[in-house]
């Protein structure tokens, strides 16, 4: 049956002779591909026990704190959706109710089955936008599409972000590897965690970013495999291509894991690395993660900020939407059991 649950979570789930795909109702986060081929999920199940976010309460603030990221960490599960915020929000933001990456990650979403394909809609009354996703199996590959409703009478600066981590059995610091078709990327300036290995601010050619101490560079086709580590990089994808991509392949499962889209729609990627660095709840220097996050905008950091930015290395660093206009995007998701990783992937014929 399409609705279920997951991890004690609401969800509904999709599945075909290769895949399974598992959604939260609460967050509209997709938890889990499962590629019944190597056996795995490569998305994030993080190593606290998860819970709705419409239930946050004195044990979840007891764990989490009550802070602008509690609801979102207390529900956060493999690929959420950061709109209209990728980032926190000013305090007078907060004060009205708004939340780390904004309403889309944490509200309960309406989702109706048919067939192989899940129906997803959020009004986000806060935002005063609507949300739409579609995501529709295609053997080994799954199809997402997405829609942006602006329900006000003005232009406004957006942020939208794919927030997909990985994480363990699939990610393994030491030996799973990446591959990304950026050009330029940087190294934010500030927030690198608690254990920063890269020189912060410091622009470079992908995927050799410099090194906090000055001796060299680290090739970021690969993570840093000693703990503790963190950092965080935005990568320039590369403009002129006709679909860009990023892939991670375990060679435990020999699983190769992609997400592929148009350059127009998402022009960053951001790659979020924490490998048991973080020593405050509910991470306690445990957590291992990677995110690659890819969007209109290359850092998490304010609205303000966002806009002040304005460009970085030659690229906006949001989109501007319509008056009771419409954005959209199209996506991919591919898994591919191989013996190495994919240098290239590209976008499938079927529509």
């Amino acid at each position: 049956m399409p609705k279920t649950t997951y991890l004690n979570r609401k969800a509904f789930s999709i599945e075909n002779d290769d895949l399974r795909v598992t959604v939260t109702v609460e967050g509209g986060h997709i938890a889990e591909v499962f590629s019944k081929a190597a056996g795995v999920n490569p998305l994030w199940t993080p190593h606290w026990t998860t819970s709705e976010p419409s239930e946050f309460g004195p044990a979840q603030e007891e764990l989490f704190g009550n802070g602008v990221e509690a609801t979102l960490l207390c529900g956060i599960l493999g690929h959420n959706t950061c709109l209209d915020l990728f980032g926190g929000p000013s305090p007078a933001e907060a004060a009205a109710g708004m939340t780390a990456h904004g309403e889309a990650s944490i509200l309960p979403y309406e989702i109706t089955e048919d067939g192989n394909t899940l129906h997803c809609r959020l009004p986000m009354p806060l935002a005063e936008l609507d949300f739409e996703r579609t995501i529709t199996l295609h053997g080994a590959d799954v199809l997402i599409h997405e829609k942006v409703i602006n329900r006000t009478a003005m232009e406004r600066p957006l942020a939208w972000t794919q927030h997909v981590t990985l994480s363990p059995p699939f990610l393994d610091p030491a030996t799973t590897q990446f591959r990304t078709t950026a050009d330029r990327a940087a190294v934010i300036e500030s927030d690198l965690g608690e254990a920063p290995y890269l020189e912060a601010g410091k622009k470079f050619a992908w995927p050799h970013a410099p090194l906090a101490d000055g001796k060299g560079t680290q090739n970021l086709q690969d993570m840093k495999p000693d703990a503790p580590a963190s950092s965080y990089v935005a990568a320039r994808m590369i403009s002129a291509a006709k679909a860009v991509s990023w892939t991670a392949w375990s060679p435990v499962s020999r699983l190769a894991f992609s997400y592929v889209w148009q350059p127009g729609d998402f022009p960053w990627l951001g790659i979020w690395e924490e490998n048991r660095s973080r020593s405050f709840k509910p991470w306690n220097n445990t957590g291992v993660a990677r995110g690659m996050e890819f969007g209109t905008s290359p850092f998490p950091e304010s609205r303000r900020a966002m806009i002040e930015r304005g460009r970085l290395l030659d690229t906006p660093t949001y989109k501007w939407l319509p008056a009771r206009g419409e954005l959209t995007a199209t996506y991919w998701i591919r898994t591919a059991v191989t013996d190495s990783i994919p240098e290239t992937v590209s976008m499938p014929s079927v529509k």
